[in-house]
């Protein structure tokens, strides 16, 4: 199953493929490019064949380099400017998706500015290449990182070494990265690929049911103020997950020596 416009997206053994399609801009993200991929995220949350999804850009320069600042400048017609105001109501951005509860890995194939670094950030895992740049350099341009930006690279390193970064708008080399713990993994070029099917493919050894269940008791639990009451607070798909025949397969697998038969989320 494929569609495909300023952006492709391909499902394969259970794994959604989602690409931006614009290496000529470096992957920038419009109205357009965002409207597509809420659509995707749209088709991903709604589908139980679909256990997780990869997000890259295309090409091998650009995971993407954030908001297009030439389509923002451009001036557009009455009519085309009410296509784009519709378009942006229509569209949910992965980074305003809250409670998404299946697992994300970020392919990082290059320069990941801006926007297209807020969207790795959403994600849960992130693989790079090693020539791989990232940052927030909005306020260079007067703007700020305000699709996440601002909010999560400070939960995610260091306050003062994320507020360097963004109170400068330097890049960040991926190696770097890494040792600060954003990135999870970093290699060649040559090898994102092997490495990214070697993520996947350990996610996918692993009950889908328990994966949301991790993923949304992880991440709910950041939001509360407490560690007891992130403890003893409920979790949707948790509840699911005990309920579930995953939860006596997985023993009972574990038991017989054999691989678990996971049921359908």
């Amino acid at each position: 199953m494929t569609d495909r416009r300023f952006t492709h997206f391909e499902v394969r053994d259970n794994v959604a493929y989602v690409t931006i399609d614009r290496p000529e801009a470096r992957n920038a993200l419009g109205p357009y490019v965002s409207f597509e991929l809420s659509q995707h995220w749209d088709r991903i949350e709604a589908c139980d064949d679909i256990w997780l999804a990869v997000l890259t850009g295309a090409g091998d320069q650009a995971f993407s380099a954030g908001a297009d600042l030439k389509f923002g400048s451009q001036t557009r017609t009455e009519a085309e400017q009410a296509q784009v105001v519709d378009l942006q109501r229509r569209t949910t951005s992965l980074i305003a998706r809250w409670d998404f509860a299946k697992p994300l890995i970020a392919r990082v194939n290059g320069f990941a500015m801006g926007a297209g670094l807020e969207h790795a950030l959403a994600c849960d895992i992130i693989i790079a290449a090693d020539h791989a740049e990232i940052g927030l350099p909005e306020p260079r341009r007067g703007l700020i990182a305000a699709a996440g930006g601002v909010h999560r690279l400070p939960r995610q390193l260091p306050l003062k070494t994320a507020m360097g970064y963004m109170l400068t708008g330097r890049h960040m080399p991926i190696q770097r990265a890494y040792e600060l713990g954003l990135v999870n993994e970093v290699v060649p070029l040559a090898e994102l690929d092997a490495t990214v099917a070697r993520w996947v493919a350990d996610i996918k050894r692993c009950s889908p049911l328990a994966l949301r269940a991790t993923k949304q008791t992880a991440m709910a639990g950041l939001d509360v103020a407490s560690l007891r009451e992130a403890f003893h607070g409920e979790y949707p798909w948790e509840l699911r997950r005990r309920a579930s025949g995953d939860a006596r397969e997985g023993p009972r697998a574990f038991a017989e020596k054999r691989e678990p038969r996971w049921e359908a989320p």
